[in-house]
């Protein structure tokens, strides 16, 4: 498959494509969401000479919070950065004290811990918003178009494909990714799939100032992340960069219970009432990780995808990440997507035509996260699971 550099063009509307027997001299690829597997695949594939547009909906790099910590796998999530020639970068922002986890009951008792040994890099730590920021300063000028927020994906499976945004514009596209995460708009030109709730909640809490504002919770929570469960609800605490830490309660709610409790998501006061009730069994050291936050609560029921998630294969539309794949917080997140990234990309530079990487790709990735999905299924329930002592167990993963 032939690899210059090119630039995509708008139009109004689809135009005829190339014989669909054929890949197209130039193809065009256009990769929806940039998150971490969207951005990951673009590098790589630049890093081959094969042109690339990514199309993200916010209205540019800083406009949101990405989120907390990440802790990427040695045989996944850095083995994609391995490729993508940032694995160097990485190291030189990641926090290898990241790792240290504790199992705590809620007393605030030590019941495992974790702390890495000197030189361990099996899953450092970085931050959400720096791993994005490194894989976007490693991209060509203007890789990636803000403000595109997806409508829909139209056109034959054997392409072009036309990508209407919500601000009436059209973009014909050879092949289109889909790394646009849990509410993909991709998905929907290949499987009816949408994510369904869970059974279990996440409410996040942030912490600012840690050593100084906190120092009692630095002592509680160590340099990592710290998880607590009593069947029901629970907790987890997590460092970040910065002087700042984030923690996520889990509870075993309907997935509308701030507004069945009579509140608001904006009512911070009204929901920490609530709280206190709810974990009134836990010690107040405990609580101050549930109490002491600085700023508003933000919602996150936990969704997931059903197990298997599959589809036709078609040569111009294919999925990575959540978009594929979408399951509970434990361990697989972010570092299958950069994994898909990595694999989907590699296909690309070797595969002769779009629909055979498009197949070899996918003939790898759905059985893998098929089988990862069945053993995550029902897990966000077991992040409730009182812990025993030394139970290596320590809640949601990072990634």
């Amino acid at each position: 498959m032939d690899r210059p550099t090119h630039t995509q063009t708008r139009t109004t509307g689809p135009e005829p494509g190339p014989t669909p027997t054929t890949a197209p001299p130039h193809p065009r690829i256009s990769i929806i969401g940039a998150g971490p597997g969207g951005l990951t695949c673009a590098r790589i594939l630049q890093q081959h000479g094969i042109a690339v547009t990514v199309y993200d909906r916010d209205p540019d790099a800083n406009s949101r919070d990405q989120g907390g910590s990440l802790d990427l796998h040695e045989d996944d999530g850095q083995l994609a950065l391995r490729d993508a020639g940032l694995l160097d970068a990485f190291f030189a922002l990641a926090r290898v004290e990241g790792q240290e986890m504790r199992g705590l009951d809620r007393a605030g008792n030590v019941l495992a811990h974790h702390l890495p040994d000197e030189g361990e890099t099996a899953r450092p730590e970085i931050d959400r918003g720096q791993l994005r920021d490194l894989l976007l300063r490693s991209l060509a000028a203007g890789t990636v178009q803000w403000a595109h927020t997806l409508e829909s994906v139209s056109g034959p499976a054997d392409g072009p494909r036309t990508l209407t945004f919500t601000d009436g514009t059209c973009v014909e596209a050879d092949l289109v990714i889909g790394a646009d995460g849990a509410f993909s708009r991709v998905r929907a030109a290949v499987s009816p799939a949408t994510p369904q709730y869970t059974g279990v909640s996440f409410l996040e809490a942030w912490f600012d100032d840690m050593e100084t504002a906190h120092p009692e919770l630095c002592e509680l929570v160590g340099k990592g992340s710290a998880h607590a469960a009593d069947g029901e609800r629970g907790l987890f605490a997590q460092r970040n960069s910065g002087g700042h830490m984030r923690v996520y309660l889990m509870q075993h709610v309907p997935a509308d219970w701030i507004a069945a409790n009579g509140l608001r998501p904006e009512d911070t006061e009204g929901i920490r009432a609530h709280l206190l009730s709810a974990y009134a069994a836990w010690s107040p050291g405990m609580l101050r990780l549930i109490t002491d936050n600085d700023g508003p609560y933000v919602d996150r029921p936990l969704l997931a995808l059903p197990v298997p998630h599959t589809w036709e294969h078609s040569p111009s539309v294919t999925l990575l990440g959540d978009a594929a794949h979408l399951m509970p917080p434990l361990g697989v997140g972010v570092n299958l997507a950069m994994l898909d990234a990595r694999e989907l990309a590699r296909a690309l530079v070797h595969s002769p035509t779009l629909g055979d990487a498009v197949r070899d790709y996918e003939q790898t990735m759905l059985p893998r996260s098929a089988e990862m999905a069945r053993r995550l299924e029902g897990g966000a329930r077991s992040m409730l699971d009182v812990p025993g002592p030394g139970d290596e167990r320590h809640g949601p993963a990072r990634s």
